[in-house]
């Protein structure tokens, strides 16, 4: 069997599920970064004015690349681990998985998907965002390169979520008391540097602010945090839970029990 071919007949049917379904997966990133923008850009961001530690940038500005990367993780790992586990609900699982279609093109397939739907909500966002604030991007092409290294990254978060999960209840646990308050305590709305001592050490074991400030420095330029340590942690995460990922997928955790 041709695998190239089966990568992308699957992949065509993750994005096309996404594409149907335009308002469930476009339309509310946009409207919840319309409505960011209004109560803490609008109105809080007002009275701040130039954002502490960043000499030159406005809270809007500072706030645009956190709302994408909120909205590039969180659509990523939503859409993957509903497709997959969808497809477990429906069994359509076990049909690919008795079909020849290898292992790792099977995991790129549902990956391909969260990371379309990641980059459109990103785009989305981004022409949102400019209805609020003007700003440039300092790199395109590490902006690019960010967004997509992280939707890959959550994409095989949320596979894996969806491996384990037993009801459809289970798929939104992680998210829920896990993702969503690591992701806005990593640094989304503030800068660690108005943080007490106390404050700054837990956000500094929380990895999405390495995230969050490596794509702020690609896109603005600067940092309070070496964006190196960004790079290299979603490196590593990305290649570690790819591992994981695969290893489950060929023991059928989730699927074969």
């Amino acid at each position: 069997m041709n695998h190239l071919q089966s990568l992308k007949t699957l992949s065509y049917v993750q994005v096309r599920r996404i594409l149907r379904i335009w308002i469930q997966t476009i339309i509310p990133p946009a409207i919840t970064t319309a409505l960011y923008f209004l109560i803490f850009g609008e109105l809080i961001g007002s009275r701040i004015g130039e954002m502490p530690g960043y000499e030159g940038l406005t809270y809007l500005e500072f706030m645009v690349p956190g709302l994408i990367m909120l909205a590039v993780i969180t659509n990523s790992y939503a859409n993957v681990a509903s497709a997959f586990f969808g497809a477990k609900f429906q069994k359509a699982i076990e049909e690919i998985l008795i079909s020849p279609m290898a292992n790792w093109a099977i995991l790129l397939g549902f990956i391909v998907g969260g990371i379309a739907r990641g980059v459109l909500v990103g785009v989305v966002v981004v022409l949102v965002s400019l209805f609020f604030t003007n700003f440039g991007i300092s790199n395109v092409f590490l902006t690019l390169f960010s967004i997509l290294l992280t939707s890959t990254l959550f994409s095989i978060l949320g596979l894996i979520n969806g491996v384990y999960a037993k009801t459809f209840d289970d798929i939104s646990i992680v998210p829920t008391f896990v993702l969503t308050p690591l992701i806005y305590l990593g640094g989304i709305f503030y800068s660690i540097e108005i943080l007490s001592d106390q404050w700054q050490f837990f956000s500094k074991i929380n990895p999405i602010l390495y995230i969050v400030n490596f794509f702020r420095y690609a896109m603005l330029g600067t940092s309070e945090i070496d964006p190196t340590l960004g790079l290299v942690l979603i490196c590593v995460f990305t290649v570690g839970f790819f591992a994981l990922a695969y290893y489950l997928l060929h023991k059928g955790v989730g699927v074969k029990d």
